[in-house]
């Protein structure tokens, strides 16, 4: 695994070729690719250039966004359906293999079953787009209780439910996006990461949680920097994603507005710092 830059994760403003300057002076060992940059240089070629120029950095590609939303109204769905494959493109050029969305997980109009079968069959359409591109889809569940408890009907808010719909997708480039601060307002342990491999993470995302609230008190986009508090179990959330074999990127998305406010050296200097001790760690 790799530790990655995600600088929108971070809420920082920086274009793609700042972000790739200071992943390389600050140790990142990936980046994450910018679909609209590469639709500015005009070209697959030139995205192919691009690339190579990242790679010879000693970065590797992180994560973009799946530019779909799977819960999309009709007839947003099918105008981004038909705008995909000149996406997948340019992210196949560049060399991108992972993209990803995140699960939301309530609904004030459909069920519980209307909203697995609306996100099952369209996972299953978008899937097979993106295998023939040779790119992997990542799922995030979204824990918090403060969250999903807010609509009518709850939806996916648990590993374990995200597991069984991309079971049902029957898609082999299906995985999932893992996010330490899901698996703990979710009530998760390391226990439930076991048998996890490879072929089942696409993206793995390290927060910590305040430790003036309960589990269920806490709000989706009020975390705190890895190992800043240690109520989330890191070491052992970490040692399930090392002995799963994991190969991929490791970002921070704390959801910090004062990160913003910080010089960007020194943000970046205590991310890549706290991003090395968690990949390190065993």
């Amino acid at each position: 695994m790799f530790s990655n830059l995600s600088a929108g994760a971070l809420g920082l403003s920086l274009d793609h070729p700042s972000a790739v300057d200071l992943a390389a002076k600050h140790g990142f060992g990936g980046v994450d690719p910018d679909l609209g940059y590469f639709r500015s240089l005009g070209s697959t070629a030139a995205v192919a250039e691009h690339a190579a120029a990242v790679r010879e950095r000693g970065l590797e590609w992180g994560m973009t966004g799946l530019p779909i939303g799977l819960d999309a109204p009709a007839e947003e769905f099918r105008r981004s359906l038909a705008d995909l494959p000149a996406a997948l493109e340019l992210l196949k050029a560049a060399g991108v293999t992972r993209v990803g969305t995140w699960i939301r997980p309530m609904h004030d109009e459909r069920t519980y079953r209307e909203n697995w079968r609306l996100f099952a069959g369209r996972l299953a359409l978008v899937a097979e787009l993106l295998a023939e591109a040779g790119i992997r889809i990542g799922l995030e569940y979204i824990g918090p209780k403060t969250f999903w408890s807010t609509e009518r009907f709850p939806f996916i808010h648990s590993l374990r439910e995200a597991r069984e719909l991309i079971a049902e997708s029957g898609a082999g480039n299906v995985g999932l996006i893992l996010d330490s601060y899901h698996w703990y307002t979710a009530g998760e342990s390391a226990e439930d990461l076991v048998g996890l491999t490879d072929a089942d993470l696409v993206s793995v995302d390290i927060n910590d949680a305040r430790s003036d609230r309960e589990r269920n008190q806490q709000q989706d986009l009020d975390r705190r920097l890895p190992y800043q508090t240690d109520v989330i179990d890191l070491a052992g959330f970490m040692g399930a994603v090392h002995a799963a074999g994991y190969t991929g990127p490791v970002k921070v998305e704390p959801f910090m507005k004062e990160l913003a406010e910080q010089p960007v050296d020194d943000v970046l200097a205590d991310i890549s710092s706290r991003l090395d001790r968690a990949v390190a760690s065993r």
